[in-house]
């Protein structure tokens, strides 16, 4: 075998092996991170040629000069492979967002869409109560059954009114849980939204023998939509109203803890159990033992983590004392002025 036969097996071994070498080291950068990986695979390409050339040509006697030149241009094609790995680095990073996204957004419709099921089958569920109500209520009149026609009334308007109620909450819920909605927004003082929610509430309470006490903040200012807001407020309080016994206190308070505004809401109601507790928030929860089903669809608090969801807050419940506390906080920005305490 002449010299240059030799010369050529040598440097195609050299290749090789540094490829090889360069292919393993490529895999590595794979597991742990694909991008790297992409930027070094040329890189790779460059040094197995660069290893195969060099060896190729001391093998073949070159002079110096001509080590230095090929030196200098596999020097410049560095920079080439590094842009090419950056290049290609670039288009699967973003291949890979654009499939997050798009996961993502097919993850949300199917969420979404199992909730609208969820909403139809509970209301579907819940409305044949005040239906059969009024149904059975117009049949006695129309029979003569009933003759008190004031209680028919009242008791028909009861009803008509818990449809009402559902109704609301469904469209309310719907509306919130719609991607392509936009929620109106405002900058308003959060304390004197509470306080004034919390004022319309006080003949409920009243009625059902539960004090309302508690105090907030004024002059935490925050954008939000104010009638979203305005109503998961109420939910919480109508909810721990009426899970509270005669003789109770609802005490609901407004807090800004770290640029976070917290709205908690504790009732008397006996506590939730400990395994329902992850699920008080779901679509059409009801308690199972600490918390008897009452008139509602079960929609109130899924309105509540819904408006949460909608201002990129949380909304969480917790035990304590003889009762729950609820939370909804809420993200705002830094107060100008140190807030004061008013009672609600």
């Amino acid at each position: 075998m002449n010299v240059s036969a030799d010369a050529l097996l040598l440097s195609a071994a050299a290749a090789a092996l540094t490829g090889v070498l360069g292919a393993v080291i490529v895999l590595a950068l794979a597991r742990v991170r694909i991008a790297l990986a992409a930027v070094a695979a040329p890189l790779v390409v460059v040094l197995s040629v660069g290893v195969g050339v060099l060896v190729g040509a001391a093998s073949m006697l070159l002079t110096p000069a001509d080590m230095t030149g090929l030196l200098l241009v596999l020097l410049a094609s560095v920079p080439a492979a590094l842009a090419a790995g950056v290049v290609i680095a670039a288009r699967i990073q973003s291949a890979a967002r654009t499939a997050e996204r798009a996961a993502a957004a097919a993850e949300t419709e199917r969420r979404v869409e199992g909730q609208r099921r969820d909403l139809v089958a509970w209301i579907s569920h819940d409305l044949r109560t005040p239906l059969a109500g009024i149904q059975a209520t117009a049949e006695g009149i129309r029979d003569g059954v009933l003759t008190d026609t004031g209680t028919a009334a009242t008791a028909i308007q009861r009803n008509a009114l818990r449809m009402s109620d559902m109704v609301d909450d469904l469209l309310t819920l719907s509306r919130l849980q719609a991607p392509s909605v936009a929620l109106e927004r405002t900058e308003i003082d959060i304390g004197d939204l509470v306080s004034d929610t919390v004022a319309t509430l006080r003949p409920l309470a009243a009625a059902g023998g539960v004090e309302l006490t508690g105090g907030a903040q004024t002059g935490v200012r925050a954008r939000v939509a104010a009638r979203e807001l305005r109503r998961a407020v109420a939910n919480l309080v109508s909810n721990g109203i009426r899970h509270s016994p005669a003789g109770s206190t609802v005490r609901t308070t407004v807090e800004l803890r770290d640029h976070t505004v917290v709205v908690s809401v504790a009732d008397a109601c006996g506590g939730i159990a400990p395994p329902d507790l992850p699920h008080v928030f779901e679509t059409g929860w009801r308690g199972t033992t600490a918390r008897q089903p009452d008139a509602g669809a079960g929609l109130g608090l899924a309105i509540v983590r819904s408006v949460a969801d909608a201002h990129r807050g949380t909304a969480t419940v917790r035990n304590a004392g003889g009762g729950c506390v609820f939370e909804l906080s809420l993200p705002v920005a830094p107060p100008r002025q140190t807030p004061a305490a008013v009672e609600v």
